[in-house]
């Protein structure tokens, strides 16, 4: 597999997270908790995609909201970070449960430039119906299929199929969602 291009961040990305870290410490995290109307609004005014009913937590921590897009009726609980370097899709009713992380960026430790390991971002796509539960880190590149479930505390740096249940670092099958 090729490794991905490094990501250089634009003035302007830098100014919008500058904005948007004031604006989430005013208006997002201070907000009551059932007002997830008024957090999707926040979040749709800095180009986050978010589809009807989706619950975003006010402790929810999103590093560019322009990266974000979450479906129908899914959830960002409270705690989880998500560092949407590159983009984070969460399908329609997926959970992801708190204090996980959602990382789409890391460091090239094959390369140093001027003595620097380069950013590099792939994007985490999390199905319909899945459940991330508490305290996951997802790392960049990864999907999780429709109605997987990833077990509380796993680190998952590779695909989760459809329906799969897994959990551990690395994840272990455990066994397919209904059965």
């Amino acid at each position: 597999m090729p490794r991905p291009a490094p990501v250089i961040l634009s003035a302007r990305n830098k100014a919008g997270r500058a904005l948007w870290a004031v604006l989430y410490a005013l208006l997002y995290r201070p907000s009551p908790r059932p007002l997830h109307g008024w957090r999707r609004f926040l979040l749709r005014c800095f180009g986050a995609t978010i589809g009807p009913g989706a619950h975003p937590y006010p402790r929810a921590r999103i590093w560019a909201p322009w990266q974000l897009t979450m479906g129908p009726g899914s959830a960002l609980a409270d705690d989880v970070y998500c560092y949407c370097v590159a983009r984070i899709t969460l399908g329609a009713f997926a959970t992801v449960s708190q204090y996980s992380f959602l990382c789409s960026a890391g460091h090239d430790t094959g390369r140093l430039d001027g003595g620097h390991m380069p950013l590099v971002a792939a994007p985490i796509t999390i199905g319909a119906r899945a459940w991330v539960a508490a305290d996951v880190f997802v790392g960049p590149g990864v999907t999780i299929g429709d109605e997987a479930v990833v077990g509380a505390r796993s680190t998952v740096t590779r695909d989760v199929g459809a329906g799969e249940i897994v959990a551990g670092s690395p994840p272990r099958f455990i066994r397919m969602r209904g059965l």
